[in-house]
């Protein structure tokens, strides 16, 4: 697909925050509403359509299921103000989107940048309550875990995850992908007070694939699988042999890493 510059617009990057619970996810759907299925890519469309008196498409880094969260989505836009610095889109924009939508960063960036083929890497975080009931506020970013999994085999089973690898096993039926291949470049669990968290990187993600992968590894530790069969399960292919998914809540896009500064 050709870069587009659009003319001599200047090209935007923004880092976006978002609480997820209430949208339809990251892409822009027909006869999308501000109702249930609002998305972030809508609202954001829309508040720039307030700014700029015009339509303004916004590209994002990737996409987001319904109910998943961001600390770092990635995004460009064009426009053609051309009398506001870069940085007074994060105002100007925060002003007109609703709360649960935030612009974290906005800055000058190359006219070929394009945040999703641009990117290198995405990194996911999963958030557990473990061993304890989580407080109201505590369900809308975390999944509950009844009780205390042992990380160390949960990192046995992550270890295999890494390098270039076949993912059919945790692939969505729905997932068209036409290769179902990612190179993993980190996968591991972590213990934060009470609470577990499960970070991913890859260059890109199948759909639904980080939540089918933490479900399968925990569903696998609770039963204390060896190693191996985590393997076999994988080398199958088989998306009938994994874990469940687990649901959106807890899982967030942490970030998005560029081979380039995106800067001009």
């Amino acid at each position: 697909m050709p870069r587009s510059s659009e003319g001599q617009n200047r090209n935007i990057k923004l880092v976006i925050a978002y609480d997820g619970t209430e949208f339809n996810g990251f892409q822009k759907q027909a006869g999308e509403s501000h109702g249930r299925n609002r998305t972030i890519q809508g609202v954001i469309e829309g508040a720039l359509a307030k700014l700029h008196k015009h339509p303004v498409a916004v590209t994002g880094s990737g996409r987001t299921d319904a109910g998943v969260h961001a600390i770092g989505q990635a995004a460009n836009f064009y426009t053609d103000i051309k009398n506001m610095d870069a940085g007074r889109f994060v105002p100007a924009l925060n002003g007109l989107l609703p709360r649960d939508v935030r612009i974290m960063e906005s800055s000058e960036a190359a006219p070929s940048f394009h945040a999703r083929f641009d990117a290198k890497r995405r990194t996911y975080r999963y958030h557990f309550i473990c061993g304890r009931a989580a407080l109201p506020g505590e369900l809308r970013y975390h999944v509950q875990l009844w009780r205390c999994p042992r990380i160390a085999l949960l990192n046995d089973y992550a270890r295999l995850l890494l390098g270039e690898t076949d993912c059919s096993l945790f692939a969505s039926p729905r997932d068209k992908s036409k290769s179902r291949f990612r190179h993993i470049s980190q996968a591991w669990f972590f213990s934060r007070a009470d609470t577990l968290v499960f970070e991913i990187s890859a260059n890109a993600f199948l759909w639904k694939m980080v939540r089918s992968i933490a479900g399968t590894l925990l569903f696998l530790e609770e039963r204390g699988a060896p190693v191996e069969k985590l393997r076999g399960m994988m080398a199958s292919g088989v998306r009938q042999y994994a874990g469940p998914a687990l649901p959106p809540p807890g899982l967030f896009l942490w970030k998005v890493d560029y081979y380039q500064s995106p800067l001009v």
